[in-house]
């Protein structure tokens, strides 16, 4: 692939949820300096060479298999280190959805990630091989390709270890929650479940969950109900409580509207199983 740099015209697109900005692909990325940062999202991906990336004072070393994101107005620079041409392709983005895609992929801040493949992300490479053109049906299908792009991320990156270490952990007491939902789960016997104490199980919920077990619980007792109610239309709505682990109807009924913002009722008449 040869160097390029698209500018995109975003006035049709910008009501979207994700739409980019700008595209391109150095055969060897200059020098770039941005003390005020840039004031969109950016994904690049490195494909040959060494660079520095500088992040405020933080320096890092980026290669083949790395990616490195940028959040909007956050100071930068990043140089080619190596010999060798430094080839690189990126996407700038934006969208009123950006930041809730880049958490979901487990993105904070602007910084470098480790691919498990050394392989081009794909749909940033169908984003660079559409047409150059600025037609509204290439910016359309450019950001077809970026959501799933970022949709993409979760799987293709490497967790941090700790991180994975501890999401590893935690699945036996995730399959033991999954198969008793029906019935009371005390904190103390989940904790038991991989030998840690109480307050240390809620704080790998926190890390790896990112929910407290009681919500976490919750939200797979009352996504249980929204199945039962399809699958035993004729059952009473205590019944369906219970089994899904609330002695109490009216409690299962509070918990139900909080997590989807209608009763249970209203759920059922909304997806037409009354």
């Amino acid at each position: 692939m040869e160097s390029k740099i698209i500018f995109c015209q975003t006035e049709d697109v910008i009501m979207l949820p994700l739409y980019a900005t700008t595209l391109g692909f150095w055969e060897h990325q200059p020098e770039t300096i941005r003390p005020a940062g840039f004031p969109d999202y950016q994904i690049h991906q490195i494909h040959e060479g060494k660079g520095e990336l500088i992040i405020h004072e933080n320096r890092y070393l980026v290669g083949p298999g790395d990616v490195f994101f940028l959040f909007p107005d956050i100071p930068h620079s990043y140089a080619p280190i190596s010999g060798k041409e430094w080839k690189v392709s990126w996407v700038s983005f934006n969208g009123r959805e950006v930041g809730q895609m880049l958490l979901y992929a487990g993105i904070r801040e602007s910084g470098p990630a480790r691919l498990k493949e050394d392989q081009w992300l794909n749909p940033l490479k169908q984003i660079l091989m559409l047409p150059d053109s600025n037609e509204l049906e290439t910016n359309l299908a450019r950001s077809k390709h970026l959501y799933a792009l970022l949709l993409d991320l979760k799987r293709k990156l490497v967790s941090p270890l700790n991180e994975a270490h501890e999401l590893e952990r935690i699945k036996p007491v995730l399959r033991y929650i999954e198969s008793n939902l029906h019935r009371t789960l005390p904190l103390k016997e989940l904790a038991e479940i991989i030998s840690v104490s109480p307050q240390y199980l809620c704080r790998l919920f926190q890390k790896t969950i990112h929910d407290r077990p009681v919500t976490y619980i919750n939200k797979q007792r009352i996504n249980l109900s929204k199945q039962l109610m399809f699958n035993g239309r004729d059952k009473k709505m205590y019944e369906i409580a219970q089994l899904v682990g609330f002695d109490n109807a009216s409690y299962f009924c509070l918990v139900f509207k909080r997590l989807t913002g209608m009763s249970p009722e209203q759920f059922k008449q909304l997806h037409g199983l009354d």
